[in-house]
């Protein structure tokens, strides 16, 4: 179930945004503002994203925020002392301002299903568990060979917990996330809000976790960027790194100007 305070505008997906409006910026973290690590815990974000954001932040009217796999928390820490609105655990939780106005309640079966994952990490090496309290990941990008094992064990809980919670499966990790919680979701919300409503959303993300938030931008006449050219992606653009993305940040903060085409490399 989730605890969900609406915003103060509904608004039509199908009407959101038109071509020529400001944008809303809504960007993932791992394999988008920082390169994916060979651990959760390895990320490192450059010192010079944070401030440039909060620059973009306010070039953008406070439209901006972050849509990420990871807990609100752990960004926060990240990004020190920056604060910026944030869908956190793929939306399972949304922070507006100070305020966190959506939270999915915790699983009855997340701690049986988090003591499964972590006998099966203590009998293989390189196998990561990640707790995130109202979900969990199981992560083996340090073992690949133990890929087919290690998704069907996540498939097989994901049965037993049922129609409350959904397998989430990504580049070398599976998580058990709320049924109700997705990017998508999340974007849709806080377009929903004053800050956001009327103007066009460009959702910049890397992974299969943000292909119903590229679906969702879409929907909205956005644009979607993915980030890497490995697979096919809903998304509507591409760049080839977070070098790249970094590199249009960065310089859009310095010049002042960040919109759609800002995003469309030829």
């Amino acid at each position: 179930m989730t605890t969900l305070i609406e915003p103060d505008i509904a608004a039509n997906v199908h009407e959101i945004a038109l071509a020529d409006r400001e944008i809303a910026l809504f960007l993932d973290f791992d394999g988008t503002l920082v390169e994916i690590a060979p651990s959760p815990e390895d990320v490192q974000l450059d010192r010079r994203v944070a401030p440039a954001l909060t620059t973009l932040r306010t070039q953008l009217g406070g439209a901006l925020a972050l849509v990420s796999g990871r807990p609100i928390g752990f960004l926060d820490e990240m990004l020190a002392p920056h604060r910026f609105d944030t869908a956190g655990l793929h939306g399972a939780q949304i922070r507006v301002g100070d305020e966190i106005l959506s939270r999915a309640d915790s699983h009855e079966g997340i701690r049986a299903a988090l003591r499964d994952l972590v006998r099966f990490a203590n009998s293989h090496v390189g196998i990561i568990v990640e707790d995130k309290r109202i979900s969990v990941a199981l992560h083996w990008r340090l073992a690949p060979a133990l890929e087919d094992e290690a998704l069907a064990l996540m498939r097989g809980i994901a049965k037993r917990m049922g129609p409350g919670m959904r397998l989430q499966e990504g580049k070398a990790v599976a998580e058990l996330v709320p049924a109700g919680a997705s990017k998508g979701h999340a974007i849709a919300w806080l377009m929903a809000t004053p800050t956001y409503a009327g103007r066009r959303p460009v959702f910049i993300g890397d992974d299969i976790t943000d292909e119903d938030g590229f679906e969702a931008v879409n929907a909205m006449g956005g644009i979607s960027v993915r980030i890497g050219t490995d697979r096919e992606s809903h998304a509507t653009c591409r760049l080839p790194s977070p070098t790249a993305l970094r590199h249009i940040l960065l310089e859009a903060a310095e010049s002042g100007h960040l919109s759609a085409a800002s995003f469309k490399q030829d």
